[in-house]
């Protein structure tokens, strides 16, 4: 089932390939990955369909109770079936659709991704995974619905959506923690097991809410539904994808797979029943008077995610049946009415229902289309539409709602009378009519190939409508079994015909009045215009500017430039709350005895100590404070090897090195002194902010430092060499018990790395280029910028570098060493010929790229450990063994050799990668380099090196 999910992900990587074979392939190719999620999904639905559920459990970080599990029932078949097969229809018909400028290849990569965000919300089984799936639906909506980047509204819809249904899914994040704390577990399936101890705890309603608020924002529910509109500027596959099928539909799921733990409840009735009503009455009233016809299927998507809220807000265990059985309804008609109003505006040039009319005779296929589609939106039999309205309707008139029946019903009726209005307006004003002849585009039918998604739909609706037990009976039951938790259905009836009941004259009244209401349209239409009506976009615009406004008072009130006061900030935050966590419970009790400082520990203190306090004194001299931050960097070290932490003196050694290196090269254009810009009071500040913050970090260390604590070291020293195959207890916990913080780590390197990079590639392609070419050294510098010496010495230590460097990393997993150290040891190495022989030689040398060297380690890293998953172990698990090849000894291999070699080159090409950014500022400024080796003249120039390095870079 993995699988299944992944491929949509794996084939996201296609279509920007494919492209270049053409349209055609790049669309086949698009839909290779669905097809065989659905080939997936068709093997595992026979056992759903018998009512068993299928699962699958991959660990990923099982002691925090994130693992990659996912099981698969009635209700998951339902949507990931509707994903992919709306999936495989919307890459048909957007081939069609999209123009030849149209980038085909980053719309179908962003379809992808969606669609395997959506597949994996549906058959999560874990909550926090279903939480990443859900955020990642909300990122690559933000890419499909802003799509058209040169429009505005599309730019304007993308960042609104994602902030609504970004904004609800942190409070859902919430609500889903708590679940977890009540049941003691992050399983779904274990959740859906102990509906009575949720229901029953205290945090009940802070959980329901937060949850509540998540599935409301994302299925546009009151007074959240004014995003869906706007998001209507995608292109019109993308409306049908995400506004029919998959992402709207995702906060109903939501709801219909929580049911059995949150149902049941007067809170839940009240809040969740009167949303969805009220949200199903405002979308119907507001679609009828848009005049764009994706604008009306917009508002009238907002009305039936409303009556489906509303139904599971009912809370009994038939409104549950209708509302699995309208989502089913609702996916055919309205995904086949979105494809035919992209049609019309395809044809047309435009989807204004004003300039529109009379489109039957020259569009006679769509308009049958849209026809059948349209008259099921209304509730008309025999389409499937009028089912599920009739089923509804029928609930509704059984149920109590705010102390009587007749409120609920006369709100149902209403918003279904709307419906029908604005159903008979969209086929009415669009295709009947005469005949016009201002249309800004002459209509004709599109070719066949994007007819067939639409009409493949359209046969749907009069199939399930035929025949509905046959077609939607067995995928109906299984779905709602599923969400009423499983046990015996209520009965019911999946037929046309109900006989006399409150439903059908409910009906009847909602389709003569919505017929009436479409005759007075006119009037209406013109007394809405005048209507004074508060505006839920403009709303949403004054919350986002007051917030905007707030943050940037916030901002300009606390960031002035000056990093001293950032600086400040923090440590008094942190200081502050340091006193808060210990307000009231004290320091722990002292266990351990004092022991005396030996004398070479207190002249290490004391040179420290002379250090740190000459780099506050000399700290306007940029070049002595390096020096002075070394020194106290190689006391720490020495204090490492004192306290015989190898590993550690190590690895500060070399990031010293590295960081004095590079910021040599920072500091290369700087003035020799910095400015004296603070005056005496704000330096007495902060003399006296280091001062207090000094003195809590040596409190709060003397402090534990003579307490007993317990510690986790027995336990690495105990499994290292038997659990980890290492006896290096420093190295197998970076790259096996705690590997999951050095590959965060590697990759947070990587990024930087990179992002010094952009920056200093904006940097010189700015004005600062101007300002380097024109750059006048310092006449106090040598002008034997690459002394013989220096030259001869380090590239006769490049080789010796490189072996120490191999070896360290190779006896890293057993002694002192490994990949980060190994990477740090060849990057002096390289920074040394850098800076001995200048930048030009040594770049001329160069075989591997920087960036592809972090990618490759990251990407290195990350299969490394997703390779455990093989052998059915967590992520990031490693495995080892002893071998013997005649004539040499035994010796061992390991997987984590690889994770460590992931390391290695994310260190070594970040590294360099820092370095060649900040060299190339030297090359601008027109600095000497050696072209040929061993040329240590100094009056040579890089102009022709710095041209080639332009052509090189474009």
């Amino acid at each position: 089932m993995a699988v299944m999910v992944i491929l949509p992900f794996i084939g996201a990587l296609v279509p920007g390939l494919m492209i270049r074979a053409g349209r055609d392939a790049c669309a086949m190719f698009t839909a290779v990955p669905t097809i065989l999620a659905l080939v997936f999904l068709g093997v595992l639905a026979p056992e759903v369909m018998a009512g068993g559920t299928v699962s699958a459990k991959i660990e990923w970080l099982p002691a925090l109770g994130l693992n990659a599990n996912f099981f698969l029932d009635g209700l998951g078949l339902l949507f990931a079936g509707m994903i992919l097969g709306m999936g495989l229809l919307i890459t048909l018909y957007a081939r069609f659709y999209l123009s030849g400028d149209d980038p085909m290849g980053q719309f179908y990569t962003y379809l992808l991704l969606f669609q395997g965000a959506m597949l994996g919300i549906s058959v999560s089984d874990n909550i926090l995974l279903l939480l990443v799936f859900w955020e990642l639906t909300s990122l690559s909506s933000f890419l499909l619905i802003g799509y058209w980047k040169h429009l505005p509204e599309g730019r304007q819809g993308a960042r609104m959506a994602l902030t609504v249904t970004g904004a609800g899914g942190l409070a859902m994040i919430a609500g889903m923690l708590i679940l977890g704390n009540i049941v003691g577990s992050y399983d779904l399936s274990v959740i859906l097991q102990h509906g009575d101890e949720i229901r029953a705890s205290e945090y009940y309603l802070p959980a329901l809410i937060l949850i509540l608020l998540g599935a409301f924002t994302k299925s546009a529910q009151f007074p959240f539904h004014f995003w869906l509109p706007h998001a209507m500027a995608a292109p019109t596959p993308v409306s049908a994808y995400l506004h029919s099928a998959t992402m709207v539909k995702a906060g109903v799921f939501l709801m219909a797979r929580m049911w059995p733990v949150l149902a049941g409840t007067d809170e839940w009735f009240y809040i969740v029943s009167t949303v969805g009503l009220i949200t199903m009455v405002i979308g119907a009233l507001i679609a009828l008077f848009k005049d764009d016809l994706k604008a009306l299927l917009a508002f009238s998507t907002v009305s039936h995610l409303g009556l489906l809220t509303m139904l599971l807000g009912l809370g009994t265990k038939l409104a549950a049946v209708v509302a699995v059985f309208h989502i089913i309804n609702h996916l055919t008609f309205k995904a086949a009415l979105f494809m035919s109003a992209g049609i019309v505006d395809h044809e047309t040039h435009t989807r204004d229902i004003k300039r529109l009319g009379g489109l039957a005779s020259l569009m006679p296929a769509t308009a049958l289309i849209a026809v059948v589609a349209a008259l099921s939106m209304a509730g008309i039999p025999p389409l499937n539409g009028f089912m599920s309205k009739e089923m509804m309707l029928e609930e509704v008139a059984h149920t109590d709602w705010w102390g009587g029946k007749w409120p609920i019903i006369i709100l149902a009726t209403t918003g279904a009378l709307f419906s029908v209005a604005y159903s008979f307006r969209f086929i009415g004003h669009t295709f009947f009519g005469p005949v016009r002849d201002d249309y800004p585009h002459h209509p004709h039918d599109p070719p066949t190939g994007m007819l067939l998604a639409p009409g493949f739909l359209a046969v749907l609706v009069v199939a399930i409508g035929l025949a509905p037990s046959l077609i939607a009976g067995p995928i109906v039951a299984a779905a709602s079994t599923a969400v009423i938790g499983g046990g015996e259905l209520p009965y019911y009836s999946l037929k046309l015909w109900h006989g006399v009941n409150p439903a059908l004259f409910m009906s009847i009244v909602a389709v003569i009045g919505g017929a009436f209401l479409l005759w007075l349209h006119r009037p209406l239409d013109k007394a809405w215009i005048r209507a004074p009506r508060p505006e839920a976009k403009a709303m949403f615009d004054r919350v986002v500017a007051r917030t905007v406004l707030g943050a940037r008072w916030l901002v300009e009130s606390t960031h002035n430039g000056a990093i001293s006061r950032y600086l400040a900030i923090f440590v008094v935050a942190t200081v502050l709350l340091g006193f808060a966590a210990f307000q009231g419970g004290g320091l722990p009790a002292q266990t351990r005895e004092m022991l005396p400082v030996p004398p070479l520990v207190g002249v290490g203190f004391v040179l420290t100590m002379l250090a740190t306090l000459a780099t506050v004194f000399a700290h306007r001299n940029r070049f002595r404070t390096l020096i002075l931050v070394s020194v106290v960097g190689l006391m720490v070290s020495a204090g490492f090897v004192y306290l015989s932490a190898p590993d550690l003196a190590l690895t500060q050694i070399s990031v010293d090195t590295v960081t004095v290196m590079l910021m040599l090269l920072a500091l290369h254009f700087l003035p020799k002194y910095t400015p004296l810009e603070s005056p005496l009071s704000m330096r007495i500040r902060d003399g006296v902010i280091a001062v207090i913050a000094g003195a809590a970090v040596a409190a709060l260390a003397y402090s534990f430092l003579l307490t007993d604590v317990s510690s986790i070291s027995d336990y690495h020293l105990a499994n290292s060499y038997k659990g980890g195959g290492g006896t290096n207890v420093v190295n197998v916990i970076l790259v096996d018990f705690r590997g999951y913080d050095t590959y965060g780590e590697i990759v947070v390197l990587g990024i930087a790395g990179l992002t010094l990079y952009a920056l200093m590639e904006a940097l010189l392609n700015g004005p600062a280029s101007r300002r380097l070419r024109n750059w006048t050294f310092p006449p106090d510098r040598s002008r034997d910028r690459h002394p013989l010496m220096m030259v001869v010495a380090t590239r006769v230590m490049m080789p010796i570098a490189a072996l120490v460097g191999v070896y360290i990393f190779l006896r890293g997993h057993n002694m002192p060493g490994g990949g980060f150290v190994s990477g740090l040891v060849i990057s002096i190495a390289l920074l040394m010929q850098y800076m001995a022989s200048g930048f030009a030689w040594t770049q001329e040398r160069k075989r591997f790229e920087y960036h592809a060297m972090i990618g490759w380690g990251v990407i290195i890293a990350g299969l490394t450990g997703a390779g455990a998953w093989l052998a059915g172990a967590p992520f990031l698990t490693s495995a080892f063994g002893y071998f013997t090849i005649p004539p040499f000894e035994e010796f061992e291999l390991a997987t984590a050799m690889l994770f460590d070699l992931g390391v290695f080159l994310t260190v070594l090409g970040a590294v360099m990668l820092m370095l060649y950014s900040l060299s190339r500022m030297a090359r601008y400024a027109g600095e000497t380099v050696n072209l040929e080796p061993m040329d240590y003249d100094p009056s040579r120039r890089v102009d022709a090196a710095i041209e080639a390095d332009k052509k090189d870079d474009a």
